[in-house]
């Protein structure tokens, strides 16, 4: 490798190290924010569309985790077809990859979507306790509902963006 491509390879995957650090403190701080929010949400406010308030930070957080995860991914991907493109120059990158690939163990979820799935049920709980009439039922549920469709769908990427992402760094490659 050229001087150049060492510190380009060094910097990304400083850019790894530093966007997961920040990703892990981005789900705490923002999971407390909101449990701190749900709780001034049911304990000063009545009206059942506060709970959208301590939703929208959930939301925010969960956007920024996908995003934190998305970016980390496709640096990896980067890494792997510029760095990793002869069998002998495989790295972490490659071996991650067909180790998911050949064992298929099932391992933590990277965007943490059951804690989002359950913080998005508790937020909803205040929603109960305010006597909401059936227009507010739909309304604040509807915007709920959405949420989790959401973090499913990005579940779903999520679990695609690697194969994605190979195939579209190895198509640029060759375009070069």
């Amino acid at each position: 490798m050229t001087p150049r491509e060492i510190e380009e390879y060094k910097a990304l995957r400083a850019t790894i190290r530093e966007r997961g650090t920040a990703r892990a403190w981005m789900l705490l701080v923002g999971l407390v924010a909101w449990a701190g929010s749900t709780l001034a949400t049911a304990a000063l406010a009545q009206l059942p569309v506060a709970t959208l308030l301590p939703l929208l930070v959930l939301a925010v957080t969960f956007e920024v985790t996908f995003s934190l995860f998305t970016g980390i991914e496709r640096v990896g991907r980067y890494i792997q077809v510029v760095y990793e493109n002869e069998p002998s120059d495989r790295g972490w990158e490659s071996y991650a990859m067909e180790y998911g690939r050949s064992f298929r163990i099932r391992g933590s979820d990277p965007l943490m979507a059951a804690y989002f799935w359950t913080a998005t049920v508790f937020n909803f709980v205040p929603v109960l306790t305010a006597g909401p009439v059936p227009l507010e039922w739909g309304t604040v549920g509807t915007v709920h509902l959405l949420f989790v469709a959401r973090v499913f769908m990005a579940r779903r990427e999520a679990a695609r963006q690697r194969a994605v992402d190979l195939e579209r760094f190895r198509r640029l490659k060759e375009r070069q």
